[in-house]
């Protein structure tokens, strides 16, 4: 079953009561504006998500990364408020760049919700088709959701540390070039990325009217990209972006990708970590 979910479907589906829709609009650079957003309008029935407080754990400075992944029993609770059964069909949206839903998603099925789609093409997408909206609040419905955390999901700084010289995964990082080459770092400390690593920016999933590219030019995409004798994993900035990639691995048919979701800004906490950078000039 596709990730992906088209607008025109969902909107089938609003009356459907195993439908939890999550709004997961977030704006990295103002932290407050999705939830204002949300307030103003969102689709009917959804809860909002914000990336910091619902999406994310403590950050502790000098050991995590920007969004360390939450305690899976805090994590659970939020789950419970937002009402999601074992049978829910939960689907989240955010404003079309699908990295913020896609964090949501790779989060939710990281701790066991069974069917979690994201809506294709995000709140743009909805207002084009002139679907509802609604200003309203959802009614808070506590499930009884216990959680079945994947852990095996996920790689750690030091399991990336004990590979380095005998590669077991094929790192791909999702930032733009110009931070995975060093040339430029507008939010972490130390610019380059971890030895090893390729770069494959989550952008490049998309065309230029904010869709996922076709499945089967993502599965050429990928399938160029990562030898078939290593696992791949992805890392991003803070475990973020990292989940588009996971996203589009999935929509493509090639599931079983890890992700490290310290990231980029957890793995320069610690100076012995190494560090490599892209010299266009070398040769």
């Amino acid at each position: 079953m596709s990730p992906l979910i088209e607008p025109e479907v969902l909107a089938t589906l609003l009356n459907d009561e195993r439908i939890v829709i999550i709004d997961a609009r977030y704006n990295l650079s103002k932290p407050f504006a999705g939830h204002a957003l949300y307030n103003q309008n969102h689709l009917p029935g959804a809860f909002y998500a914000h990336l910091e407080d619902d999406l994310s754990g403590t950050i502790i400075p000098g050991k995590t990364g920007r969004h360390p992944l939450p305690e899976p029993d805090v994590f659970a609770v939020r789950v419970r408020f937002w009402g999601i059964d074992d049978d829910a069909h939960v689907v989240v949206y955010d404003d079309g760049s699908h990295a913020m839903a896609a964090r949501a998603w790779w989060q939710l099925r990281w701790i066991g919700v069974k069917h979690v789609s994201v809506l294709h093409g995000g709140f743009k997408a909805w207002l084009a088709g002139r679907y509802p909206l609604t200003s309203e609040r959802p009614e808070i419905r506590f499930s009884h959701f216990i959680s079945h955390l994947h852990d095996e999901e996920t790689v750690s700084a030091q399991d990336i540390l004990n590979q380095l010289d005998e590669p077991r995964f094929r790192l791909v990082d999702a930032r733009s070039y110009e931070r995975f080459a060093g040339e430029s770092e507008p939010i972490d400390a130390r610019a380059g990325h971890i030895p090893g690593a390729l770069c494959h920016p989550f952008s490049e999933n998309m065309d230029d009217d904010g869709r996922f590219l076709a499945a089967d030019r993502l599965r050429q995409t990928f399938n160029a990209l990562l030898p078939s004798d290593l696992k791949p994993v992805f890392y991003c900035g803070s475990g973020v972006t990292a989940c588009h990639n996971l996203l589009a691995m999935e929509y493509a048919g090639l599931p079983g990708a890890k992700l490290y979701p310290g990231s980029w800004s957890e793995w320069i906490t610690d100076g012995t970590r190494p560090v490599a950078v892209v010299d266009r000039h070398q040769g």
